[in-house]
């Protein structure tokens, strides 16, 4: 197996716990392993500008065989198996899956920008994020871990769930 990448999973439509279950089983194939899943967490929508319902999301790290724009495919064929149609952004969605970081991987397409482009406002992609991978750090060095210190993180709601289990 090749490289190591990182996932945000989210969903706050229909039985939300399913949804990501199902998800995280669907992104474990021969080209790419999950190798550790985060805690549950609750979370208040962000960056919507209608009221949203509440977001059930986790991490997971993956090791792939996969170059960054192709596990993007994969993932969002994972996102179309999942019952995720794309509107217009902000609709609520059954999966929603965003490669935050893949290892040693910067870049910046029209498909795909790496490290995630709003990673550091986000609490509900940090926190999980951090429970499976304490020590990561971006390309450029910067501890994942310092990117909890913003203001604009801080000030969001997280609640991790406490019998919620997406192992495989």
């Amino acid at each position: 197996m090749g490289a190591n990448a990182w996932l945000s999973l989210g969903s706050n439509q229909g039985d939300r716990l399913q949804h990501l279950r199902e998800a995280v089983r669907r992104l474990h194939t021969p080209q790419v392993q999950v190798v550790r899943c985060a805690s549950v967490y609750e979370t208040e929508p962000v960056g919507y500008d209608t009221p949203q319902p509440l977001y059930l999301n986790t991490a997971v790290q993956v090791c792939t065989d996969l170059e960054p724009l192709a596990l993007l495919e994969h993932v969002m064929a994972v996102e179309r198996a999942g019952g995720r149609v794309r509107t217009h952004y902000g609709n609520p969605r059954t999966i929603d899956i965003d490669i935050v970081l893949y290892e040693g991987v910067q870049m910046h397409t029209e498909q795909l920008t790496l490290p995630h482009p709003r990673m550091h406002e986000r609490a509900f992609v940090l926190i999980p994020l951090l429970e499976i991978a304490p020590q990561l750090t971006l390309p450029d060095g910067t501890p994942v871990r310092d990117l909890l210190k913003q203001p604009v993180v801080q000030s969001q709601k997280v609640w991790k769930l406490q019998d919620a289990d997406l192992s495989l």
